[in-house]
C-alpha cells in the first residue's frame, strides 16, 4: 500500500486530509502533545524522500518538495516559500490545513509561530530522527525561554498512518570500472586520513550521496538519485554499512568484505553508536546529521563537528570522471536534438502537444541512449505563465497545451552511468514579442557572463553570483533563486559544498576548487505571463598561474543549441555573440556524430552562426 492509500474506514473519500489531521489530533491528545511538527525530511536529510518519510505530504496533501507542517488542537498550517505558493494554495483548498507564506527560501517561519502561539508549559513533538541538528538548535533556543518543551523522542505518525511504507527494498549494486574511476579502498584511505588529522576515532555518515560515493555503490531507493538508504560508520581498522537485510547479495558482500567493509541491519546503528565507548571521538557533519541519530552516542563521547571529508572529495571530479561526463553530455545533447526536431515538426503539422507530451517524448529520447539509468529530477515543462513558476510541474489535472505565441521553458536532466545532466532551454513558440525577447536576452547575457568568468582558485562560490546577475540588474531585473548548485557524478543532481548564490553563507567550505561541476542558470520570471531560465553545467578548470596566484576558468559541459530566435540582437554585444557562435560551433562538432536524419538537420540549422545578423 502506497503512502497515498489507507485501509482505515475513518478516512473520508472526499477529503482524506481532514480525517488524517483529526486522527493525528486524537493521538496527540492521548500523548499529551500540544503541537506536532512535521518537516520535509528523513533520517538522511535527503532532498527526495522515500515513501516512509513523506509524512508531511501524506497528512496535508501538499506534494511540493519543501514545506513544514504544524498541527495543534485548533490549527494546521504548511509553511512554504514563494516557489510553492500557487501549488500549495490549490492543493490545500477545501481542507483544514492553511497556507502559511514565508518570504524567502530558508526562513523558518514555523519556529516564530510556535514561539508566539504555544503557551507556557506546552509540549511540541517532532521526530528527532528527521530533525537536523541545526533545526533542533533553532527550535530549542526559541521555545525554551518561553517554557515550552521540545519532545524529539517519538514519532507520532506511526500510530495514525495505516499501511505506512517500510524501508525501501531496491537492491544495491556496484558502480564499477571504468566509470568508477577511484577505488573504494582509496576513497576510504582518504577519509581515514582526514579522521587522523581531526584526531577522531570514528566517523558517522548519514547522507546517502556521501555513502554511495565512498563505497562505490548505487541504488534506487530515492526518486531520481541513484542512492540507497543506509548509515555508515568508518573507523581506522573497519567500516560498517547499516542497510536493510536482503539489499546486498552474497557476491557483492564478498567484494565489500575484501575491502574491510561489513554489513549490519539498518536498525542496529543506535546500538553500534552506543558501543563506541565513553572515550570515543566521533567526526560528524552538523549540517548532514539529525539530532535523533546523534542521540545514541555516549554522553561523554567527544563530538568533532566538521564537514564530511567525502563531501569535499566527491565534489572534485577527477580527469577520468570528467571524460565520462563529457561523453554523457554528448549522449544527452543528442537526445535533446531528437526531441527538438520532433517538437518543431509536430507543431508544424498541427499536432496537439502539451506540457505532458514534452516530458513523455523527451524522457523517451533519453531512455534510448547508452548508459541511461533514470531522469535526474522531474522534468519541468512550462509554457508561458507556467514557465514563470520555477518549480512548476505539469500534471494530468493541470497542464497547458502548447499553441499560439510565446515561450516554452524546459528544465530536465538524466542519470547516466558516466555522469549526471541538468539543462534548461527556453524555445520560441510562434512569434515571441519584443518584451519576451528582451527578458530572454538579459538572461542569456547573465549566463554568458558567468560562463566567461575567470577567478582565483579558492574564491568562495557565492561571490560569483553577482557576475551572472549584473546584466539583469542593469536591465532592472532580478530572480529569487540561486544561480548555481553543485552536481554529482552519477549522483545527486544537487550536491555541495559549492553554491553560487549571494543568499548562501560564504563559508570556507564553499571555496571553488578544480574539478567541481556547477550549474549556471540565471532566470527572469513575470508572474502570470512567462519565465526564462537558461542553464548549462560548467566545470572548474585550471586557467593560468601568475605571480599573483592560481586562477580557474569554467569549461562548459552541456551541449545543446540555445534558441537564437528569442534573442534581441540589439542587446547582445559583439563579444557575447562571438561566445555564442563559438559555443554553437562546439555543440555542432561534438553532437553531429551522434545524430542523423531530422535530428541532424535540426542541429545544423540551430547552430548556424547567425547571432550577429540584423
Amino acid at each position: 500500500m502506497s503512502q497515498h492509500q489507507t485501509s482505515s474506514s475513518t478516512l473520508s473519500a472526499s477529503n482524506p486530509t481532514d480525517a488524517r489531521i483529526a486522527a493525528l489530533r486524537a493521538e496527540m491528545a492521548a500523548r499529551g502533545v500540544d503541537a506536532c511538527l512535521v518537516p520535509s525530511a528523513d533520517p538522511h536529510l535527503s532532498e527526495y524522500l522515500p515513501g516512509r518519510w513523506q509524512a508531511r505530504q501524506w497528512l496535508s496533501g501538499f506534494t511540493g518538495s519543501v514545506g513544514t507542517l504544524v498541527v495543534t488542537a485548533d490549527f494546521a498550517g504548511v509553511w512554504v516559500d514563494s516557489r510553492y505558493w500557487v501549488q500549495a494554495e490549490t492543493q490545500l483548498a477545501g481542507t483544514c490545513v492553511g497556507l502559511m507564506k514565508i518570504a524567502a527560501v530558508g526562513i523558518p517561519g514555523h519556529i516564530d509561530w510556535l514561539a508566539a502561539n504555544m503557551p507556557k508549559g506546552a509540549r511540541v513533538a517532532v521526530d528527532g530522527q528527521v530533525l537536523s541538528l541545526g533545526a533542533f538548535n533553532a527550535l530549542a533556543s526559541a521555545l525554551k525561554p518561553r517554557g515550552v518543551t521540545l519532545d524529539i523522542g517519538q514519532d507520532v505518525l506511526d500510530a495514525v498512518w495505516p499501511g505506512r511504507p517500510g524501508l525501501p527494498e531496491a537492491k544495491i549494486y556496484e558502480h564499477q570500472a571504468p566509470y568508477a574511476c577511484v577505488t573504494r579502498a582509496e576513497k576510504l584511505r582518504v577519509v581515514r586520513q582526514a579522521l587522523h588529522g581531526r584526531q577522531a576515532s570514528a566517523h558517522l555518515i548519514s547522507t546517502l550521496d556521501d555513502i554511495a560515493w565512498l563505497f562505490n555503490l548505487r541504488g534506487a531507493d530515492v526518486d531520481y538519485n541513484p542512492v540507497f538508504v543506509a548509515h555508515a560508520l568508518v573507523r581506522e581498522a573497519d567500516a560498517t554499512l547499516f542497510v536493510a537485510p536482503g539489499k546486498v547479495d552474497a557476491a557483492l558482500q564478498a567484494v565489500l568484505q575484501a575491502d574491510g567493509v561489513t554489513l549490519r541491519p539498518y536498525t542496529e546503528l543506535a546500538a553500534a553508536l552506543a558501543a563506541l565507548g565513553e572515550d570515543a571521538a566521533v567526526l560528524v557533519d552538523p549540517a548532514r546529521v539529525t539530532v535523533g541519530v546523534l542521540a545514541a552516542l555516549p554522553a561523554t563521547a567527544r563530538r568533532i563537528e566538521a564537514i564530511n571529508p567525502s563531501t569535499l572529495a566527491k565534489s572534485r571530479k577527477t580527469d577520468d570522471e570528467l571524460a565520462h561526463v563529457r561523453a554523457a553530455m554528448e549522449q544527452d545533447g543528442a537526445a535533446l536534438c531528437e526531441f527538438f526536431a520532433w517538437f518543431e515538426a509536430a507543431l508544424a503539422r498541427g499536432e496537439t502537444v502539451t506540457e505532458l507530451t514534452v516530458d513523455e517524448v523527451l524522457s523517451a529520447a533519453r531512455a534510448r541512449k547508452p548508459g541511461f539509468v533514470s531522469l535526474s529530477f522531474g522534468t519541468i515543462a512550462g509554457f508561458n505563465a507556467n514557465g514563470a513558476m520555477p518549480h512548476y510541474r505539469a500534471t494530468e489535472q493541470s497542464h497547458a497545451t502548447i499553441a499560439g505565441d510565446g515561450l516554452l521553458l524546459i528544465d530536465s536532466g538524466a542519470q547516466y552511468v558516466g555522469g549526471t545532466t541538468d539543462i534548461t532551454r527556453v524555445v520560441a513558440v510562434g512569434n515571441p514579442n519584443a518584451e519576451q525577447k528582451r527578458d530572454y536576452t538579459l538572461v542569456l547575457k547573465g549566463m554568458i557572463a558567468l560562463s566567461r568568468a575567470r577567478f582565483p582558485r579558492g574564491v568562495l562560490s557565492p561571490m560569483l553570483d553577482a557576475i551572472a546577475r549584473a546584466p539583469l540588474w542593469a536591465g532592472g531585473a532580478e530572480y529569487g533563486h540561486g544561480t548555481g548548485h553543485g552536481v554529482g557524478y552519477f549522483m545527486n543532481v544537487h550536491e555541495g559544498p559549492q553554491v553560487i548564490s549571494h543568499r548562501a553563507p560564504a563559508g570556507p567550505h564553499t571555496a571553488m576548487e578544480p574539478g567541481m561541476i556547477t550549474s549556471n542558470e540565471p532566470g527572469l520570471y513575470r508572474p502570470g505571463r512567462w519565465g526564462v531560465r537558461i542553464e548549462n553545467l560548467v566545470c572548474n578548470r585550471p586557467w593560468q598561474t601568475t605571480e599573483l596566484g592560481e586562477f580557474l576558468a569554467f569549461e562548459t559541459l552541456t551541449l545543446c543549441p540555445i534558441d537564437t530566435r528569442c534573442i534581441d540582437r540589439s542587446l547582445l554585444s559583439t563579444d557575447e555573440a562571438a561566445w555564442l557562435d563559438a559555443y554553437h560551433a562546439e555543440v555542432r562538432e561534438r553532437l553531429l556524430p551522434h545524430v542523423d536524419g531530422a535530428a541532424k538537420a535540426w542541429l545544423v540549422l540551430a547552430t548556424e552562426p547567425r547571432t550577429l545578423a540584423a
